[in-house]
């Protein structure tokens, strides 16, 4: 099969490469999707796990990406719940081969079934990103309609998703960003948009929570915000010493089926829209960890596109 393969952490991007690789074994409790569109994070490339396994071993050469949108080609053993044939998506392990390739080996428990009316593009684009944000707002930040969010990076993959399920919520959205991304994030459903360039955070008040996926300075300057008794999320980094009467949360995605499930409703009912920026197909998938500005959408690679879904035996002739 065809894939995006790394060999050596230390060329980076220019040590990536579209490569012949053996097809996926299917061990116990896992499938075999053909990939039609996959995701991923740039900064995967200094992940150790992208490069070792969970016991500290070199796993070179290995194929990133960890966000599928595609079809079941094949159950391991004990694989119950998914079928041949189904329309799937979903999140991979971080310590194993990835997306960015023609077949991928995924455990079924990281994976939800997808509407048929769905393009895998789309879909494709709403894994970690949409899981990080539901987790962030719900799971670790509790909150509840008629609270005052203040979501960082707001028109990026995981703040422009945020800002959406907040506002479904029933809470008050506030979104930062650069100037540029104004319009997005109100059409987002934020309520009041803070330019990080020109406007000053303190002029926002107090708020329940704050969502940050930045980090640095603005992570800092942020925990003044939190009201008593509020919260502070963060996927960047550990909230430096904050306050002692609000929480301050740090977290790692994790895969969650509950989870992907409820984003799949609300983007088959037109309620969550991700934000889509470049689309290339696999061979190009190298180029598009490049450097990019925040807030242009999600690049999304397209393995297959425009001709049948094909499953099964056929699948790997």
């Amino acid at each position: 099969m065809r894939a995006i393969v790394a060999r050596d952490r230390a060329a980076g991007i220019a040590g990536l490469a579209a490569e012949e690789m053996p097809y996926p074994h299917a061990a116990e409790n896992d499938v075999i999707v053909q990939v039609y569109s996959a995701g991923f994070t740039p900064g995967e490339l200094d992940w150790p796990a992208t490069w070792t396994d969970r016991a500290g071993r070199d796993r070179t050469p290995t194929i990133p990406g960890h966000e599928v949108s595609g079809v079941i080609a094949e159950l391991g053993y004990g694989t119950t719940g998914l079928a041949v044939g189904q329309r799937v998506f979903g999140v991979t392990d971080w310590c194993r081969n990835g997306t960015l390739a023609e077949f991928v080996a995924v455990e079924a428990r990281n994976l939800a079934p997808l509407s048929a009316g769905i393009d895998h593009t789309m879909a494709a684009a709403l894994p970690i990103s949409g899981l990080t944000a539901w987790q962030g707002l719900f799971t670790h930040g509790r909150l509840e309609a008629g609270q005052t969010v203040l979501i960082h990076g707001a028109a990026g993959g995981v703040g422009s998703i945020a800002v959406q399920l907040a506002r479904e919520a029933g809470a008050r959205v506030i979104g930062t960003g650069r100037a540029a991304h104004r319009e997005t994030v109100l059409g987002m459903g934020a309520e009041v948009f803070v330019d990080l360039d020109r406007d000053r955070l303190e002029r926002i008040g107090e708020v329940d929570m704050v969502f940050d996926v930045i980090g640095g300075q603005i992570l800092c300057r942020s925990a003044a915000l939190v009201r008593p008794g509020g919260v502070l999320v963060s996927i960047a980094e550990p909230p430096p010493s904050p306050p002692d009467n609000i929480r301050a949360v740090f977290f790692v995605v994790e895969p969650d089926r509950q989870g992907l499930a409820e984003l799949e409703h609300r983007l088959r009912d037109g309620r969550l829209r991700p934000l889509i920026g470049v689309t290339r197909p696999l061979e190009e998938a190298a180029v598009a960890f490049g450097p990019t500005h925040g807030g242009g959408g999600k690049t999304i690679i397209r393995v297959i596109d425009d001709v049948p879904e094909i499953v099964g035996e056929e699948a790997v002739s």
